[in-house]
């Protein structure tokens, strides 16, 4: 019974540190990814020693597996707290929807807006970067403010430079100073 729970509680610490490794290793973050990817190394070898030199139980490794699949559960929560990195946003208007533009704008996103041609009429295109912890915010106030908007939200891999930098750090030291 011992073998069975440290195995389960081994596989609920690895699976989550080898997601981690994944998105650090993804988003161009090298040293947490090592610092993550030792870790998880420990733990995998120690789990896996266990699982192959016991009696070879068939229910620690049914527990290995179940382990493994609510470890990925675990993991995937621990990613959408920790929200790591950005998201653009392309949000087409079938009017220029000023009050929108000016209210995001307020807020201290970086708006872009670009005139383009739909079907049938003239469309506008805002382009708006965030992080990731103000995704779903950002997302339902464009849609409260515009409910007939189209939004295509996606990862930018890189930028540099602009308006949106400058204006996350003074929307977070206004935060930190209240």
């Amino acid at each position: 019974m011992k073998d069975i729970l440290l195995v389960l509680l081994i596989q609920l610490l690895y699976v989550p540190t080898f997601t981690l490794r994944t998105i650090f290793l993804v988003k161009g973050l090298k040293i947490k990814a090592a610092i993550f990817g030792f870790l998880e190394t420990i733990v995998y070898v120690f789990g896996l020693s266990i699982v192959l030199t016991g009696d070879k139980e068939p229910i620690v490794m049914i527990v290995y597996a179940i382990g493994f699949a609510i470890g990925i559960i675990v993991g995937s929560v621990i990613e959408e707290k920790l929200a790591i990195g950005y998201t653009t946003f392309q949000v087409i208007l079938p009017t220029k929807n000023t009050v929108l533009i000016k209210s995001l704008r307020e807020q201290g996103y970086g708006v872009t807006v670009y005139e383009g041609e739909g079907i049938d009429s003239k469309r506008y295109q805002l382009s708006v970067l965030t992080t990731r912890k103000k995704e779903d915010e950002l997302y339902f106030f464009i849609q409260e403010q515009e409910p007939r908007a189209f939004i295509v939200a996606y990862e930018p891999k890189a930028f540099r430079g602009g308006f949106i930098l400058r204006s996350m750090k003074k929307r977070k030291n206004k935060k930190q100073s209240q």
